[in-house]
């Protein structure tokens, strides 16, 4: 607290210990990521998915690399946003013949990539010879 030359009294008024602040950021975190996912037009849910990680990854770098690249016990929370995920995409027509199986591994195999790119994003790592609308393409060729 000594850089943000503030007191942690702010935060006990609000939150009777560490763990509910903690676990009202994680809440947040997945209210921004549903909100992200909203605004999204793509095909596909699946396509939204993909640009609702990306968005959140370049617009919370700082969020992304502690909940999804640190080792932490919050990102328990995802099961629920996976199985929020997975009902979606069972509603997309181009996937409604598919089953609960190829759904997940095909969300786990975009995951995989996506953290990919993500990580790149969150960091500063995507080279500058890579525009957005490229960088979007190779996210499309990819998933």
């Amino acid at each position: 607290m000594n850089r943000l030359n503030s007191s942690v009294a702010p935060i006990y008024v609000n939150f009777a210990t560490v763990d509910d602040l903690v676990e009202a950021v994680v809440q947040r975190v997945f209210a921004i990521s549903e909100e992200l996912l909203t605004k999204q037009k793509g095909k596909s849910m699946f396509e939204n998915i993909g640009k609702a990680s990306l968005d959140f990854a370049r617009e919370y770098p700082v969020l992304f690399r502690e909940l999804s690249i640190q080792p932490n016990p919050y990102m328990a929370f995802y099961e629920t946003i996976e199985n929020t995920l997975l009902e979606a995409m069972a509603e997309d027509e181009a996937m409604s013949g598919w089953t609960h199986d190829e759904h997940r591994r095909l969300l786990l195999k975009m995951r995989v990539f996506q953290m990919g790119l993500s990580a790149m994003e969150a960091n500063g790592q995507v080279p500058s010879w890579l525009n957005n609308q490229e960088f979007d393409q190779l996210r499309k060729e990819n998933l």
